[in-house]
């Protein structure tokens, strides 16, 4: 019986593995994609920049209320239907040659996302038995590296021999593929969502209560996933400068920034793959630790560098071991957080980070007009080794061993 459940968990772990590739390799042949159809479209790079923007002001006007909605929904059904949804907008972007209508379409295609990512963990943490999920988890983080390499090289490619517009409805196909394989996998919550219900003001003022209730009863978790989302927030800010910072400050050319993210993406990938086979003999905390202090220590690298080998140096770092710091918050989030509030939580704090996204990115654009760059990017990296230290202080704290224990028992190496 236990010999037919671990393969019947095998196998859906292996379809929902190759449904998130098939969705992540898509995706990253759009993003270069519908930048080259924009740019061609409008000639602007504002136009360009826009593109940027749109997501995480979806996110905030999306996410203080999906949470209420993707709790009571089937999870299953609820992921297909964005699938679809997002199949559709993408397929049909093509065919507009208005940038307003464009950004319409992508605003509506941000809001599906701002649905799906959510309701793909809940799913995710209902399917994966908790042994199992930082090895799903370290598999997962090597295909989304795999696809952040190979995706823009087959975006290229495409480009070459093609047009843009064939690359987006690639995407677009993508998402069919990802419903029809989450339509293969089974329904965990049986006929939940299939029930009436309203969703109003009352509703979300007593969800958001539920959510600050959590909050208070557990403050050490909510610590954990705020030094956690903080860290990633100070870093999309400063990746959002590296063109700039390593063309301006550094002097590198285009073509010394396309070949920094590729050795990044293969750092990516080499470290996916050592979490992957070393997942069974390193503990969540020296994920946590291990990963948040290296991509740290890699940013500073990148901050102080003054060759392109220094900087390939400091992305190498990073990209290594960005999935240590990936798989090993992602698993303590799954085992901390509960299930049928999942999506509220992630939705809601969803929120506050999408706006301290949209600061930080904008700060750190302006204090680089009014200070040189580079003290700019030399501050954040400094203030994100201090967020890193300060993450490790909280995960290794011998009082709170009892929220890193798998399965019942202590992992190796805490």
């Amino acid at each position: 019986m236990e010999k037919s459940s671990n393969h019947s968990t095998k196998r859906n772990s292996t379809l929902l593995l190759f449904g998130v590739g098939i969705s992540t390799l898509g995706d990253f042949i759009y993003l270069v994609a519908i930048n080259i159809l924009v740019l061609n479209l409008t000639g602007s790079p504002a136009a360009v920049a826009g593109l940027w923007i749109i997501g995480p002001i979806a996110s905030i006007l999306t996410k203080f209320w999906s949470g209420s909605i993707i709790d009571r929904m089937n999870k299953r059904r609820l992921m297909i239907l964005m699938d679809i949804i997002r199949s559709v907008i993408v397929a049909i972007v093509p065919f507009f040659s208005s940038i307003w209508l464009i950004y319409i379409c992508l605003f509506f295609l941000s809001v599906s996302k701002a649905f799906f990512e959510p309701t793909s963990m809940t799913y995710i943490t209902t399917l994966i038995p908790q042994k199992q999920r930082k090895q799903f988890n370290s598999f997962r983080s090597l295909i989304t590296s795999g696809a952040f390499l190979v995706g823009p090289a087959i975006a290229g490619l495409l480009l070459l021999i093609t047009t843009a517009k064939i690359a987006i409805w690639i995407n677009a196909v993508s998402f069919l593929i990802s419903a029809i394989i989450l339509y293969l996998l089974p329904n965990v919550e049986g006929k939940k969502g299939s029930e009436s219900y309203s969703i109003n003001l009352k509703t979300l003022q007593q969800d958001w209560k539920d959510v600050l209730s959590f909050s208070h009863k557990n403050v050490y978790i909510v610590k954990v996933y705020f030094l956690a989302q903080l860290f990633i927030v100070i870093a999309l800010g400063m990746d959002a400068q590296e063109v700039v910072f390593t063309q301006q400050v550094l002097g590198l050319s285009e073509t010394d920034f396309g070949l920094l993210i590729s050795i990044t993406g293969i750092g990516s990938i080499v470290g996916a793959g050592t979490v992957s086979l070393l997942a069974k003999r390193m503990s969540i905390q020296m994920l946590i630790g291990a990963g948040y202090m290296m991509v740290a220590v890699g940013y500073l690298i990148y901050a102080f560098s003054f060759s392109f080998l220094s900087v390939a140096i400091g992305f190498i770092i990073l990209g290594y071991f960005n999935a240590f710091s990936n798989t090993g918050f992602m698993t303590f989030y799954q085992n901390n957080v509960p299930v049928d509030m999942m999506g509220r939580i992630s939705s809601v704090y969803g929120t506050f980070q999408s706006i301290f996204q949209i600061v930080f990115i904008l700060l750190i654009g302006f204090t680089g007009e009014v200070i040189p760059l580079r003290y700019s990017v030399v501050g954040a990296s400094l203030f994100i080794l201090c967020t890193s230290i300060l993450l490790i202080i909280m995960v290794y704290k011998p009082s709170q061993k009892r929220y890193f224990i798998e399965d019942g028992h202590t992992e190796k190496f805490t």
